[in-house]
Parts: structure tokens; C-alpha cells; sequence
């Protein structure tokens, strides 16, 4: 099974390790794309920082991060799911899985990345700032700049299993899977149930929905489940103890199987 996540927006410091090497990360066939990405990103953050702020829509306390982006060829990196911080990883905590779980995740996570197209957890990088949705002044959206590439490599790395995908709806434009890759897709909702005067109503949750996918694939991780197809992934998080229900007529010829993840808890 592959899981599909969003990045953060929020970063944690590299810290004192060497500098990113482009020949390490996964997915080598995203390079080139890569290169192109940080290469404008570098100059940009580097000759104009007002513009760099504009185009990266960041607010003034967020000044710093133009002269971050500058340096990420020399900055030092730390493993992604180390620098990813924000409420799913939170919810996922990487570093208190066990060794097995680890190694599922080492195996079965990518991260989306407006910068780096797609990583696995272990990859290393620098910390950044480059959402999905920019437009960069030479590439254009980063969405259309990914769609590409990423359609190259992704259904290889997805394999014949299915892929549970948790992307943001930035993230989510940079890909879009197709036809039975589609069908072996499943996306998730997640609902809060509360009871008001004795009847049960449902929202959708939006900022904190992103822990419920973590914990979601912690429990995943930890359970060691290795679902075969999107029927099976639905009956292993019913047995995690998720209440799972397919909404509408259910999924449609070459469309992602949708889910609602119904919680009473945040």
C-alpha cells in the first residue's frame, strides 16, 4: 500500500547536518523537475526579497524564511519526516513508532512537496518554504509544472496495491490518478458526529482532520496491515475501531473510492 501526505507549512530547523544531495532522494526520475524548481526558487530569494515574499505569499514575520530558501543548496538537512512538523505529523510521530512500523513507513510514505514533487520519509532535505499552490515567475503554477513528472513515476512507485491519499487539495492538483490506478485509490473525509437535543449531526472537519489522517496512519503502521486492495484497506481501519461509511451511490468506473471517517473526537 502507498499513502500519499501533504507536506507542512510549518518546518522544522535542519540542524547540523551536511547539505541535501539531489542524487540521494527517491524517485530520481523527479530530478530534472527538481533542479528546475529550486534553481528559480534559489534566484528568486535571492535577488528580490519583497518579491520572493509576494510570490511565496509569506506575511512579514515570515521575512526569514525568504533568506532560508536562498541557501538550500548549502543549508544542512535532516530526514524529511523529521523536518515536516504541523498537526498530522504531530498526530503520526514518527520517531516513537517501533523499528517494524518504521520501516513500513520508510516503505510505504511519500510526502508531496512543492519543491521536491514527491520524497519519502527518510529522504533528506532542507527546511523550505514553497506551497504546492505557487506560482513562480519563469515556471508558472507548480501544480501544472508537477503534473507531468509526476505522472511518470508515481504509478510505478503506487505498485499493484492500493493508495490511500490524504493530500491537501493543493497537493491533491498536483497529481491526479487515472483509470484503474484510480479505482485502487481511496480518499478520505473526516466527519465529526455530535448530538445535539438527541439528534446526530455531522460536520466536516478541517484543520484538525489532519490529525485523524495521522493517527490513522500510525495505526496503520503499528497494526502492520498490508492491504491488497481498497476493499481491504475499509475493513482494516473498521477493525482499527474507525467508523467507515461510503457516502453517495458509491465509487464511479475510473474515480478514487471516496470515504467518510466518522469521529466523535478531535
Amino acid at each position: 500500500m502507498l499513502v500519499l501526505l501533504p507536506p507542512s507549512e510549518g518546518k522544522a530547523d535542519g540542524g547540523k547536518g551536511r547539505p541535501f544531495d539531489p542524487d540521494g532522494l527517491s524517485l530520481p526520475g523527479l530530478a530534472p523537475a527538481r533542479e528546475a524548481v529550486l534553481e528559480e526558487l534559489i534566484g528568486l530569494c535571492s535577488a528580490d526579497e519583497e518579491k520572493a515574499r509576494d510570490v511565496l505569499g509569506l506575511s512579514e514575520g515570515l521575512r526569514g524564511e525568504v533568506a532560508r530558501n536562498a541557501r538550500l543548496r548549502t543549508a544542512p538537512a535532516r530526514p524529511a519526516g523529521e523536518i515536516y512538523t504541523g498537526v498530522l505529523y504531530d498526530s503520526l510521530d514518527l520517531a516513537t513508532l517501533g523499528p517494524a512500523a518504521k520501516r513500513r513507513a520508510a516503505k510505504s510514505l511519500l510526502v508531496l512537496s512543492g519543491l521536491w514533487g514527491a520524497l519519502g520519509i527518510r529522504d533528506r532535505i532542507p527546511s523550505y518554504r514553497c506551497p504546492g499552490g505557487v506560482r513562480l515567475p519563469g515556471l508558472g503554477p507548480l501544480s501544472t509544472h508537477w503534473r507531468e513528472p509526476l505522472a511518470a513515476v508515481l504509478p510505478e512507485a503506487a505498485g499493484t496495491g492500493p493508495v490511500l491519499d490524504l493530500r491537501s487539495t493543493a497537493y491533491a492538483q498536483m497529481w491526479k490518478p487515472k483509470g484503474a490506478l484510480a479505482e485502487r485509490t481511496v480518499t478520505v473525509r473526516v466527519l465529526q458526529s455530535t448530538v445535539v437535543d438527541g439528534v446526530e449531526k455531522r460536520t466536516v472537519v478541517s484543520h484538525f482532520n489532519k490529525a485523524t489522517k495521522g493517527r490513522i496512519v500510525r495505526a496503520l503502521l503499528e497494526e502492520g496491515t498490508a492491504p491488497r486492495t481498497p476493499a481491504a484497506l475499509v475493513e482494516a481501519l473498521r477493525g482499527l475501531g474507525y467508523v467507515v461509511e461510503e457516502p453517495g451511490p458509491g465509487q464511479k468506473p475510473g474515480k478514487p473510492r471516496a470515504l467518510d471517517v466518522v469521529v466523535t473526537e478531535l
